[in-house]
């Protein structure tokens, strides 16, 4: 069973640089917040796929459920500024 926290920590030191939220108690369904320099001028799929990259295989075994928002610091500071 996954925790929120380790979750946090495999997506940031799979994308260094990266601000992580990680939100789910359950143990199986997580909803993530993902900011990252990495995503810079790539499309959502290719974002979703770099954090499901930083999972390995924890997406096909301990995770049964991800959803995330991606952003690029940019995207973000224009969306809380």
């Amino acid at each position: 069973m996954m925790q929120a926290e380790q979750i946090k920590q495999m997506i940031e030191t799979g994308l260094p640089g990266s601000q992580v939220q990680v939100f789910g108690d359950d143990g199986q369904h997580f909803e993530a917040i993902v900011v990252s320099p990495a995503f810079v001028g790539k499309g959502m799929l290719e974002q979703h796929r770099l954090v499901y990259g930083a999972l390995g295989d924890n997406m096909r075994s301990a995770i049964h459920a991800l959803s995330m928002k991606t952003y690029t610091p940019e995207s973000w500071a224009n969306k809380n500024g």
